[in-house]
């Protein structure tokens, strides 16, 4: 019986001794899943996303052709989070009357996004009052 109690106590020691390449794996593991609630604490606390800011930006008529202006125009997103449907209006009032008004629609704009496009008018814009903006967005 000595012999068995003995293999049982050689056994024992056995399974609670740790190899190097045991620690050297926990130790490894234990960093990364520190790191990872670490980033996820950091965020929860820090991440403040902004809605989406949308700023836009008419530029000179670059051309008129058959008897139309091309009014081009940029806009940009400069808010944390991706606006979708982004309708645009523009409006050309001449002598305090509204000649002609014209809709664009943006489908996604992403944070920093830029888009570029161009309205189309009969009249002249510098005859009177060509406002740009936007109308809507989700």
């Amino acid at each position: 019986m000595a012999i068995s109690q003995d293999t049982e106590n050689n056994e024992q020691k056995q399974e609670t001794t740790r190899t190097l390449a045991e620690w050297v794996s926990f130790s490894i593991a234990s960093l990364i899943l520190a790191v990872i609630i670490s980033l996820v604490i950091y965020t929860a606390i820090n991440d403040k996303q902004q809605p989406p800011f949308i700023s836009i930006t008419q530029k000179q008529i670059n051309r008129k052709s058959n008897g139309h202006y091309y009014v081009p125009f940029e806009i940009v997103n400069k808010g944390d989070i991706t606006a979708e449907s982004v309708q645009i209006l523009a409006e050309l009032k001449i002598n305090n009357k509204v000649e002609e008004i014209g809709e664009q629609q943006i489908d996604f704009l992403s944070s920093g996004e830029k888009e570029e496009g161009t309205f189309i008018f009969a009249n002249d814009p510098y005859q009177g009052e060509l406002k740009i903006r936007v109308a809507s967005y989700k």
